[in-house]
C-alpha cells in the first residue's frame, strides 16, 4: 500500500481533478466521496480505479467491508490534512475518496424500452442543477439523462455530490448538440415522444400524455431551450405557476415533470 504525506505529483493530479474538466477527461477519472455514493458505484460495477483512506485513524466497518469487495483495487494511505483538501472539506476529512474511471459518452449506455422516459438538459451553467436533475430522474423512474451543448460537467464535483449516489445508478451521457441525440432517437424502434419544457409552451404539463415512450427537454437556467430544440420538439408544455414568481428553477422544473410523468405512468 503506497502512502502519500507530502504534496506530491500524484496528489498534485487527484487535485487537479477537482476544478479542471479538461485534466479529468485526459486522466480519464474523477473523485467520489460519501458513503452512499461511493456504495452505490460499487453495487453498479463502477470500475475504481484507486480508493485512498486516511492513514491517521482506524477504518469503519463500512470501508473495511468496502475494501474487501475490491480486493485488486490500489489502494493509498493519505495524511489526513491532504485528504482533507481533496475531499474540499475545512475540518475533518472523509474517511475514504474514491478514484472512478470515466464512463464513454455513449448514448446506448441508455436503454430504450417501450416505457423509456429520458431526460435532455440543454446547455446547463450550474454543476449543481445538473446533479439535482439526475437525482430526480433516478428518483422518478428516468432510464438516462443527456446533457448537450456547451455545458457544466456531469462529473464536476458539485454536481456527483448533488446527485447523492445517483449518478451511479442512471446513465448520464453528455453530447455536443441535439443532432447527436436525434439521431439516436430516430435509430430505435420504439417511437419516442420529444417534449420540450417552456414557459410559453401551448399544453398544461397535466394535460399532455406522457404515458407514451419520452424524451423530456429541460432548457438553460437562463436561456431556457435553445430555438433548434424548440423546433425539434414534438411538444412544448407548460408550468402553470401562480404567485410572483416568473419561472422555476431548471432543476424543480425537471422535478415538477418528472413527479407528473410518474404519476401518470403509476395510474
Amino acid at each position: 500500500m503506497q502512502r502519500i504525506t507530502a504534496r506530491n505529483a500524484r496528489f498534485q493530479v487527484w487535485q487537479a481533478l477537482l476544478t479542471n474538466r479538461t485534466k479529468r477527461q485526459r486522466a480519464g477519472e474523477f473523485l467520489v466521496q460519501g458513503v452512499r455514493p461511493i456504495s452505490v458505484a460499487v453495487d453498479n460495477g463502477w470500475p475504481v480505479r484507486t480508493v485512498i483512506t486516511d492513514a491517521s485513524r482506524p477504518l469503519s466497518r463500512w470501508a473495511r467491508d468496502l475494501l474487501q469487495r475490491l480486493p485488486s483495487v490500489e489502494r493509498v494511505a493519505m495524511a489526513g490534512e491532504l485528504l482533507a483538501e481533496l475531499g474540499e472539506k475545512d475540518e475533518a476529512a472523509p474517511e475514504l475518496i474514491a478514484v472512478l474511471e470515466l464512463p464513454a459518452d455513449d448514448l446506448d449506455r441508455i436503454e430504450v424500452r417501450p416505457d423509456f422516459l429520458g431526460v435532455v438538459f440543454d446547455r446547463p451553467t450550474g454543476p449543481g442543477n445538473i446533479g439535482s436533475i439526475i437525482r430526480s430522474a433516478d428518483a422518478f423512474g428516468a432510464h438516462g439523462v443527456i446533457v448537450t451543448g456547451h455545458a457544466a460537467d456531469v462529473y464536476d464535483p458539485k454536481a456527483v455530490r448533488a446527485t447523492t449516489g445517483s449518478l451511479f445508478a442512471v446513465p448520464a451521457v453528455r453530447v455536443p448538440s441535439h443532432h447527436e441525440v436525434l439521431d439516436w432517437v430516430r435509430r430505435h424502434a420504439v417511437p419516442i415522444v420529444v417534449v420540450g419544457t417552456d414557459e410559453h409552451g401551448s399544453v398544461d404539463v397535466f394535460d399532455f400524455d406522457f404515458t407514451q415512450p419520452t424524451l423530456l427537454l429541460i432548457g438553460n437556467e437562463t436561456a431556457g431551450l435553445s430555438a433548434a430544440w424548440k423546433e425539434a420538439a414534438d411538444q412544448l408544455v407548460r408550468i402553470p405557476i401562480t404567485g410572483s414568481a416568473s419561472s422555476l428553477n431548471a432543476a424543480n422544473a425537471a422535478t415538477a415533470v418528472l413527479y407528473e410523468i410518474s404519476r401518470q405512468r403509476s395510474r
